[in-house]
């Protein structure tokens, strides 16, 4: 149980990057299920990778020559983040996980965030609302279609899983790679020196997709809330919080990324999700009537 996130962060990016043949052929999945999206950002042109990242689903959609209003990805876009939140980034995306094993490389200080943190947390708005949803819809081309600008020019995921992959396998990417290559190299190779000082440094200041389901941590199903009650304002939540957050104070911040540290190590059991909380009593009511 100690490593239970792990595992499950682990086997969730196997599942959904488990097109073996991409890897070994250099080739692209493009069969039934690229049309379903999976909730964490997972490239669509990582080899191995067997569903749609939701951020470039609704960039194909907006980029495209009709510009009709993506229903779906929108849609689910609300599902997961009601449903989860931000949990998604905590649990189910790949490259959570690979900011996470690099921040476990050693380095004599580790930083709990940025110098100008408050400013930088601001970006991932702006990512969001320029690159993904903005510019594929004004700066288009010659036949009306808009480039996916996120993916295109700024996602270090896509570099990783998609990019450096399809240039090693693929000798025609490989010979034409040129400035834009060298550019989303140079943004995925900053992210990973910043992880191994600060924690998902990409999670807390770029990541788009961290930006919609982090609007719904206040209301989420999967949320954490403190009891006052039981709350003695000790401070081991947020020195126990790896993404810095005093969970006393901001109990539905937008960056908690629900690792479940803050809870276990409150000693006085204080922290709590209210809907697992209310069906444990329901479950106990029906128990036992009397109570």
């Amino acid at each position: 149980m100690k490593h239970l996130r792990l595992i499950v962060q682990a086997c969730f990016a196997a599942l959904t990057n488990g097109y073996v043949r991409g890897f070994v052929e250099g080739k692209i999945y493009s069969g039934p299920l690229k049309q379903l999206c999976v909730p964490g950002l997972n490239c669509y042109s990582c080899p191995g990778a067997l569903g749609a990242c939701p951020i470039g689903a609704l960039q194909a959609v907006l980029g495209s020559r009709g510009r009709q209003f993506s229903f779906y990805a929108i849609g689910f876009l609300v599902a997961v983040g009601a449903l989860c939140g931000r949990f998604v980034c905590g649990w189910l995306c790949p490259f959570g996980l690979f900011q996470e094993l690099v921040h476990k490389i050693p380095f004599p200080k580790k930083l709990k965030k940025l110098p100008g943190d408050k400013f930088l947390r601001a970006l991932k708005y702006i990512v969001l609302v320029l690159f993904v949803v903005i510019l594929p819809l004004t700066v288009v081309n010659i036949v009306g279609i808009g480039d996916p600008w996120f993916c295109k020019y700024i996602c270090p995921s896509g570099m990783l899983f998609g990019g450096i992959p399809l240039t090693i396998l693929d000798e025609g990417i490989r010979s034409a790679a040129g400035m834009l290559f060298a550019w989303k190299f140079f943004i995925l190779a900053v992210v990973i020196l910043l992880s191994i000082v600060v924690y998902r440094p990409f999670c807390r200041y770029l990541c788009p997709l961290g930006a919609i389901y982090g609007l719904f941590n206040p209301v989420a199903l999967l949320r954490y809330e403190v009891d006052s009650d039981k709350c003695i304002d000790c401070g081991k939540c947020k020195k126990s919080c790896p993404m810095d957050i005093d969970l006393h104070k901001e109990p539905g911040s937008k960056l908690c990324v629900r690792c479940g540290k803050c809870k276990k190590n409150c000693p006085t059991g204080a922290i709590y999700n209210p809907v697992l909380a209310a069906m444990h009593k329901h479950a106990g009511h029906t128990k036992n009537p009397s109570v």
